[in-house]
């Protein structure tokens, strides 16, 4: 069965959306044969004037539960892996995100259009928070545990939010910046007790009306600002809509998670990378259930055991995740339930997807976007997976292969990865990055956004990620692209991850540089011989010319808050020498 929401401009999209829902509600079965073709023909999402997720999707889904068309599915499902657990309709993460509305708007005195920061771990009330922003028209900026007390006055200076939402663990942090934030009005702390300065979450939420009037939103109202993980230079802030995310992740739902009503999926993502929201709103747009694991530390072993324990269908987690898991013997667990795995953030390595297939049966399809899209590629249910591949173009957006002057480039022939803005723009794209008009218009060449990574196309459409722009390799006149040695030095078994990036060199102006974490039965070998093998390694699975010249052995490799590679400052560090 395959899917067409197609608006037309008379139509709310409220109606529309309704249709939509319908047809999820009542016979949607999950399809092995989804047709490629069929999906870009068929696929049509028209943007009305008027549009919020919160009443126009999660408040119909709850009249589908009352009405008994959907099966008993929570709308969230958290777990804190001690026992506690907490679960919620469709029904009840709508009053319970009422009453917060509520308290943004009078007990913290927002108004629509306020910025709000968000701090929190993976616990419910971040679920409830980015509801209730929906509902009172307030901007939500999520932010990472991990940031720094620097991190979080760059983003209250940068955003001018009015608000900050934390916890016990950032709260001090914040404390120690927040005189030099003049715009910052309002300090809602998420925990049983109080502190000094700050408002009480959750005796506010006890005595909050259970009554709220969502407000109307245009689909092009600021909806939500994330600051970029920023691999190159400092976090910009990317605006999304209400129609981009609320309306664009359609795509995503229905063809790529290949998600329906009775679903269970599980993202290990954190609460402040775009990917949370990805998922959720994703999740939610076909009524399906979105499962947390608290999961305060990134293990392993909690994620088999509770892929073996609970009913989770659906299960998305970035390639350094996947990296991790293929390193244990996964045949002594037993995922019943699991009939679907994606993964997104970086390009996952071809040797990772077979051995997760070996071990679990299951292909992993991966996907392709960045912070100021949805999703731009995928390997879709139902394609012929190429392993390294991103896949074909989303039906979303029409994505090219460009040159220096916008011109688009022939099968086989490396450019830039760009989508079409011209002569109409993509309503699914980010709106801008918040004040910052030249960095905005920096993404335009000719009639294209540039999303600043390198890629191919083959002869079959499918796209092929070299890396990003600056994260290319110009060695002796040979272009190498990092993914394709970090790939081939990932078959050897010496090797948990590694980062590929430039050195310099006085004959061939750069050449490859690994930084290599090897696995713990390597750890003691000696470093002349463990390079020497890798690069001979290298040397066979690949072009010779693309073996790493140069090697180091790190623990770590130092990663954004999102868990991307930061390769740029192992560039900077060598350049530096």
């Amino acid at each position: 069965m395959h899917f067409l929401l197609k608006v037309p401009s008379a139509i709310s999209l409220r109606a529309a959306l309704r249709k939509s829902l319908q047809l999820c509600s009542q016979s949607y079965t999950v399809s092995t044969s989804f047709s490629y073709e069929a999906i870009k023909q068929q696929y049509r999402l028209e943007v009305p004037e008027y549009f919020n997720f919160a009443s126009d999707v999660l408040d119909r889904w709850t009249e589908i539960e009352k009405e008994g068309k959907k099966t008993k599915n929570p709308a969230l499902w958290w777990v804190d892996g001690d026992g506690k657990e907490v679960k919620w309709s469709f029904e009840e993460l709508g009053a319970l995100s009422r009453k917060v509305a509520n308290v943004l708007s009078d007990a913290c005195g927002l108004q629509r259009g306020d910025r709000v920061l968000l701090i929190l771990p993976r616990i419910p009330e971040w679920w409830l928070v980015n509801v209730a922003c929906l509902r009172t028209g307030t901007v939500l900026i999520p932010g990472t545990q991990q940031l720094t007390a620097k991190d979080i006055l760059y983003r209250l200076q940068k955003s001018k939010a009015k608000c900050i939402i934390t916890d016990d663990f950032v709260a001090p942090a914040v404390d120690s910046v927040g005189a030099e934030c003049q715009s910052l009005k309002c300090k809602l702390l998420v925990s049983e007790g109080h502190r000094e300065g700050w408002l009480n979450f959750k005796d506010l939420l006890k005595n909050a009306p259970s009554n709220h009037q969502c407000v109307t939103t245009k689909h092009h109202d600021p909806m939500a600002i994330y600051f970029t993980s920023g691999t190159t230079g400092s976090p910009k802030m990317t605006e999304h809509s209400h129609s981009s995310y609320g309306i664009g992740l359609t795509v995503n739902a229905r063809y790529w998670l290949d998600l329906t009503h009775s679903d269970v999926i599980w993202s290990t993502s954190d609460t402040g990378w775009a990917k949370a929201p990805w998922a959720s709103i994703a999740t939610w747009i076909q009524g399906a259930c979105v499962f947390v694991h608290k999961m305060p530390q990134f293990n392993p072993i909690t994620v088999f055991e509770s892929l073996s324990r609970y009913p989770i269908t659906v299960f998305c987690s970035p390639p350094t995740a996947y990296r991790m898991f293929v390193q244990h013997k996964l045949s002594s667990y037993t995922f019943k339930s699991l009939r679907h795995c994606v993964s997104a953030g970086e390009p996952i390595n071809p040797d990772v997807m077979e051995e997760w297939k070996v071990q679990t049966g299951l292909d992993i399809h991966e996907g392709y976007g960045q912070t100021e899209t949805v999703l731009i590629c995928a390997n879709f249910k139902g394609m012929k997976i190429k392993p390294g591949s991103m896949g074909k173009p989303s039906p979303t957006y029409d994505v090219k292969i460009i040159d220096e002057n916008g011109n688009i480039l022939s099968p086989g022939k490396e450019g830039d990865i760009a989508i079409r803005v011209k002569p109409t723009r993509p309503p699914f794209l980010f709106t801008c990055y918040t004040d910052d008009p030249e960095k905005t218009a920096a993404t335009i060449r000719g009639d294209f956004y540039v999303t600043g990574d390198r890629g191919i196309m083959d002869e079959d459409g499918y796209y092929w990620f070299v890396g990003r722009s600056d994260d290319v390799i110009t060695s002796a006149g040979y272009r190498i692209g990092p993914f394709e040695v970090e790939s081939a030095l990932i078959e050897h078994p010496a090797v948990v991850e590694s980062a590929v990036v430039s050195s310099p060199d006085p004959i061939r102006g750069e050449v490859v540089k690994a930084f290599v974490v090897l696995t713990p039965e390597y750890v003691s070998h000696d470093p002349e011989e463990v390079m020497k093998e890798l690069q001979d390694h290298v040397k066979k699975v690949t072009a010779p010319y693309k073996y790493p010249r140069k090697m180091e052995f790190v623990q770590e490799l130092p990663k954004t808050v999102s868990g991307k590679i930061r390769r740029n400052e192992l560039r900077q560090k060598e350049w530096r020498k």
